[in-house]
């Protein structure tokens, strides 16, 4: 996440949490029951779901956030939306700047009684190690809630009418060989050849189980989420271009001129549908 701190990259982060209220919200009242006391977001973001956090421990009596990113200034904008409507007699929120590699500072972290960690794990050269250290966090019986893996999102019709239909499928896979080269040329890459499941069981967690949810926004979208598809975009042709025949590199390019007729914020016919899900394992009472 090197390039967080541009203003496209905290907007790409505050629209994503836009998209994802509704769910987040709903899992966050799940999640945080009237036991829970000390609730850990690891990679916290733009503090979308920090602020849904916060609100289900006021609601629950109260309790301690912590929140915990690698950049100082996206715990100040996650700490804010978070505290923005939650007492703070009620809610003590804290900040914690580091890296999840980092054995010593996992060590200031407090023990908790629910860890959430949405998409940070396969940034990490060694994901089971990082499960480890995240199960390793929890107080007897707390859970830790990952999200990792789900279905790809969809923003565009099949056929745009110019270019060769499926080009979301394209870029989907070319996408995804960008990921494996990412994958490999992290320093000290360790495979992880099964699944979540068996990641969370590996890491001495019970209960291990998993939820999916749906972000769907049909067309036509609103003019803020038109945004947000230019952004994906935007982000697929950063990590694609390269690797894109030249008509879909065309198409592409197209679709993200605002100066051009295929403008796709001018399209009424884009949608945002995406699964996300969470994998949910208890460490032993």
């Amino acid at each position: 996440m090197a390039d967080y701190d541009s203003g496209e990259w905290l907007a790409r982060l505050r629209q994503h949490d836009e998209l994802t209220a509704h769910t987040h919200r709903t899992l966050a009242e799940s999640l945080v029951t009237g036991s829970t006391e000390v609730v850990l977001d690891i990679g916290c973001g733009a503090g979308g779901m920090s602020a849904h956090l916060a609100r289900a421990l006021a609601a629950r009596g109260g309790g301690t956030l912590v929140l915990f990113d690698t950049k100082e200034e996206l715990l100040r904008v996650a700490a804010t939306h978070a505290q923005s409507d939650i007492d703070p007699a009620v809610v003590k929120i804290e900040k914690v700047p580091g890296d999840l590699a980092d054995p010593a500072v996992l060590a200031t972290l407090p023990r908790a009684d629910l860890v959430w960690a949405s998409r940070v794990v396969h940034h990490l050269p060694d994901q089971q190690r990082a499960v480890d250290d995240l199960a390793a966090l929890l107080r007897p019986g707390g859970t830790l809630a990952m999200v990792e893996g789900g279905l790809p999102i969809r923003v565009l019709p099949w056929d745009l009418g110019f270019g060769i239909p499926g080009l979301e499928e394209r870029l989907a896979a070319t996408r995804d060989a960008w990921f494996c080269r990412l994958r490999q040329d992290l320093d000290g890459a360790v495979p992880l050849p099964y699944g979540w499941n068996l990641v969370l069981a590996k890491a001495g967690l019970t209960g291990v189980t998993a939820r999916s949810f749906i972000t769907d926004h049909p067309a036509p979208l609103p003019e803020s989420l038109r945004a947000a598809v230019v952004h994906r975009l935007n982000w697929l042709k950063d990590v694609t271009i390269d690797a894109l025949s030249e008509t879909d590199r065309t198409t592409l390019l197209r679709l993200l001129d605002p100066a051009d007729d295929a403008y796709v914020a001018n399209r009424e016919d884009t949608y945002w549908l995406a699964g996300d899900t969470v994998h949910l394992g208890s460490a032993p009472s």
